[in-house]
Formats: structure tokens, C-alpha cells, sequence
């Protein structure tokens, strides 16, 4: 595996995300930030944040496969979301929780969640982009 994860004595110790991650792969991956569009650039979930971050979440993992890897070479997820406010992590979760059953990986966490006033379409709700580490 080219990434490692790792929670750092002196760190407070997060469950949902490491606070390192240590990559020692040779080809770096960039995901432009994916938005709740399914192949036919048509949104998914349209009001619904955990529809719209599962498909995000999907859209990311099609992604990585594109570039030979999956979400066990992430090294770092970025989350935009339209308005955010900690009561809407329970969805934020389940919409990752689904993506992952559907994938069949380990749920992965943003490293680092942004709150933001608008994306590109109104519509849209999230933005995750991924930086992925391959052997």
C-alpha cells in the first residue's frame, strides 16, 4: 500500500480521519472536484445532501479506477459543501456509508471538510476531490 495512515502522539486523535497520511508511491492522482452528476451530466439528488455525497463519492471511485487505483490509495479527500453546519454530518456519513457498501471499500472520511456559499450549479450541494497515491 503506498499510503499510511497515522494519528501522531500530541494530536488530538479524530475517529472519522488520520491526522498524517505518509505516501510512498510513484504516481500521484488528482480527482477534480466531482459533483452529484450521474455519466449523463444530470444531478442526482436534487435537495438530498446524502444522495448527492454518495454519488459524489461514486463519481470519485470511477475516477480512481480511470487511473488504476480505488480509495485505499487516497491520501487526502477535500469536501465542499453549500452551507455547512455540523447537524448535517449524520448525512454527510450516510451518504459516504452508501457509496462504500456500493463500492465494497472501507468508508473514507474527508481530511478536510469546507464550508462554502455556492458551487458552480445551483443544484449541486457537495464537491469532493481526492488525492490518491499509487505504487
Amino acid at each position: 500500500m503506498a499510503i499510511t495512515l497515522r494519528n501522531p502522539g500530541g494530536l488530538p486523535a479524530i475517529d472519522v480521519y488520520r491526522q498524517v497520511a505518509i505516501a510512498s508511491g510513484t504516481k500521484l492522482v488528482f480527482v477534480a472536484g466531482q459533483v452529484a452528476w450521474d455519466a449523463e451530466g444530470r444531478t442526482v439528488g436534487e435537495g438530498d445532501l446524502a444522495a448527492q455525497v454518495e454519488q459524489c463519492y461514486l463519481n470519485v471511485g470511477t475516477a480512481l479506477a480511470e487511473a488504476g487505483g480505488s480509495f485505499g490509495d487516497v491520501a487526502k479527500l477535500t469536501v465542499h459543501v453549500v452551507d455547512w453546519t455540523p447537524d448535517k454530518m449524520p448525512l454527510l456519513l450516510e451518504g459516504i456509508s452508501r457509496a462504500a457498501a456500493k463500492l465494497g471499500v472501507t468508508p473514507v472520511p474527508p481530511a478536510t471538510l469546507i464550508g462554502v456559499a455556492a458551487l458552480d450549479v445551483p443544484d449541486h450541494l457537495v464537491e469532493i476531490e481526492a488525492t490518491a497515491v499509487l505504487d
